[in-house]
């Protein structure tokens, strides 16, 4: 629960139709396996406690008071058990007959919703036994057990404490319809909706369902957690798979896949990271209808175990599949916007730095598809490589080797008498590498390639990267000016992917250079060489691990996550590949840098957005560039 993350289950229950004693004591062992997992939400099937398949036996006094007992008796097996439960029964009130959804909690029956759509078509027919929650007219109580419990759709469900954890209840057909009862929940403020169903399975369906659930999440922006009834169901006509759903805004955290064994289904949702998503769009509406009752409950706030599996590398996808696709749509919004930018300025000619490196390898890679779209000869890429104190043979040979196989235009430029010639210019040591010796040279490789697209009536192509921006790892009016930059949006875990998919594409040279490429140790090149002619400045050994830095940069902007969270989810996710101190390390130098190195971005040239972290000053990130690090660093310094 801290931090936000709620741990829901759906569970499946071993159902024998009409039989409440065999169905009862299932479901409490259900719920003494939820209590035991730490689970805050437990989700049952459908009217769970009869079977939905039950037919006319629910016109039954004795199916019926007997279920009504067994709530009883549920409710009062709750009350030192951790999870709030919600169990399906069917419930007489006002000689009418609903379908509903019980929520149990520490003994008592906290309150139950029916079921507002029923279905009535092909081998549904619950209009026969059943009436609407429409019928109510609006919220109401039920005598259970000699109190009045909350009875009504109008109802969602608060904890006490935790501003974040509210929930609503939708019942299977519910989630179908065109207006679903879950839309007003979460305008009144749900963010996990509980969906308590006896979907059937026929050919097709477990795609539709699984569709449906997902984007449901998505449009509403909440979590949503649907329990289906299983093959106990009778299989007269129809047959049920417990085909178990659990997501995210969207995303699929968990699944029980049609027939699987499996009697809890568990996954974390964030509440928090949904909060956050719903106050970045300011256009979703929350504002709870005139009748809508919250129903408070008190669960104790205990540290919630993850258990859901997150990515060491969220700007990439873990499928191969879709990482390919994603790396062609990147390349496809690049190329589009660099030529738009061609066309816009007559630029005869576009003029790159090129260093045998990844960043100015996707820049390449990008301005020679742009040439291609334009119908314009690669030989009007001007390839500009500027060796000087750093420099190595292998990436001076891979940018020769890259630009070769492209078909591009390569000039050359030593820089090494110009930048010694300004270190007499400035009575600067050039035996003293600080900083003065590394930001000469890369000024000096900026001020070449401007003037020569001057010359040439050119563009400059920038080949900076997301993480270096966040970082602000760029000499200002270095590397960090060009007149378009088209990697700006583009985190430097992705880039390497993109390059890779290219590499996968190709063949012969090309394909020999790019993977060279790849396995080249990232590095400025700024400082002299290795006696061996080596790479003697590696970028990770001095600001840290690109991957944890991408890691650090989507949870700080895209949900404005707290240090103490960023650091919990790099721990789990990072567990065995880098010790806690080292995580904590390089997360305060992630902030320090980030706030520090703001001025640097307040005027970045400009560049195409790609994904949905940008940290461009005129369409994402708009941040003074003398905001103090103080409260996110003093945070980091208590963990």
């Amino acid at each position: 629960m801290k931090d936000g993350f709620i741990k829901v289950a759906a569970g499946s229950v071993k159902t024998t139709v009409a039989d409440i004693a065999a169905n009862l004591s299932e479901i409490k062992k259900r719920i003494e396996q939820a209590d035991k997992k730490g689970v805050n939400l437990l989700v049952l099937p459908e009217l769970s406690l009869t079977g939905y398949t039950c037919g006319d036996l629910f016109y039954s006094e004795v199916l019926l008071d007997s279920a009504r007992e067994a709530l009883c008796e549920l409710a009062e097996f709750t009350a030192d058990k951790y999870p709030l439960v919600l169990v399906g029964l069917p419930l007489r009130h006002g000689h009418r007959l609903f379908n509903c959804a019980a929520a149990l909690h520490d003994g008592e029956i906290k309150a139950i919703v029916p079921k507002t759509h029923l279905p009535n078509y092909s081998e549904f027919y619950e209009k026969r036994q059943f009436a609407s929650a429409n019928s109510l007219g609006g919220n109401t109580t039920v005598n259970i057990g000699g109190r009045a419990v909350p009875f009504g759709r109008h109802l969602i469900f608060r904890h006490e404490s935790l501003e974040n954890y509210i929930f609503g209840v939708d019942i299977c057909e519910d989630l179908w319809t065109q207006s679903p009862p879950s839309e007003a929940l979460c305008h009144a403020g749900a963010l996990i909706i509980a969906n308590l169903s006896a979907s059937n399975e026929i050919v097709g369906k477990e795609e539709y369902r699984r569709l449906l659930v997902k984007a449901t999440s998505a449009r509403l922006i909440c979590g949503y957690v649907c329990a289906n009834a299983g093959p106990g169901e009778s299989t007269q006509d129809t047959v049920f798979s417990q085909h178990h759903l659990i997501c995210e805004n969207g995303i699929l955290l968990a699944e029980n896949n049609p027939f699987e064994e499996n009697e809890l289904l568990i996954s974390e949702i964030d509440v928090d990271r949904l909060a956050g998503e719903r106050h970045r769009l300011n256009a979703y509406a929350s504002a709870a209808a005139k009748d809508t009752l919250s129903i408070t409950f008190n669960q104790e706030i205990r540290e919630t175990a993850l258990t859901s599996k997150i990515s060491r590398t969220p700007f990439v996808p873990a499928d191969e599949g879709i990482v390919n696709e994603r790396a062609e749509k990147i390349l496809a919004i690049q190329a589009h916007a660099l030529k738009k930018r061609l066309e816009h300025t007559r630029a005869k000619k576009a003029v790159l730095g090129i260093s045998g490196g990844l960043d100015s390898c996707l820049a390449l890679l990008v301005t020679a598809r742009a040439m291609d779209m334009l119908s314009r000869p690669r030989t009007d890429i001007l390839a500009v490589t500027m060796p000087c104190f750093g420099t190595t043979m292998r990436t001076k040979s891979n940018a020769e080797r890259l630009c070769a196989c492209l078909g591009v235009t390569l000039r050359e430029v030593d820089i090494t008498a110009a930048v010694n010639r300004h270190f007499e210019d400035i009575g600067h040591d050039a035996n003293v590498h600080d900083v003065t010796f590394e930001n000469s040279q890369a000024r000096e490789r900026t001020q070449v390639l401007m003037d020569i697209a001057n010359q040439t009536g050119g563009l400059v192509v920038g080949t900076g990267d997301l993480s270096e921006l966040a970082l602000g790892w760029a000499t200002y009016n270095g590397d960090h000016m060009s007149m378009y930059a088209v990697n700006s949006s583009v985190p430097k875990t992705l880039v390497r992917h993109i390059v890779r998919y290219v590499a996968g594409r190709s063949d012969g040279e090309l394909a020999k250079v790019l993977f060279d490429i790849l396995d080249t140790p990232v590095s400025p090149e700024l400082l002299p060489a290795g006696d061996k002619g080596e790479i003697s400045q590696k970028t990770e050994d001095l600001v840290g691990p690109y991957e944890l830095h991408d890691f650090f940069l989507y949870y700080a902007l895209r949900f404005g996550f707290a240090p103490s969270k960023i650091y919990r989810l790099a721990k789990y996710a990072f567990a065995g590949a880098y010790e806690d101190k080292t995580v904590l390390r390089w997360l305060k130098i992630f902030f320090r840098r980030f706030f520090s190195q703001q001025f640097k971005r307040s005027c970045m040239p400009d560049g195409p957005k790609v994904g949905s972290v940008s940290l461009s000053p005129r369409s994402d990130w708009r941040m003074p560039s003398d905001a103090s690090a103080a409260l996110w660093l003093s945070e980091l310094e208590n963990l």
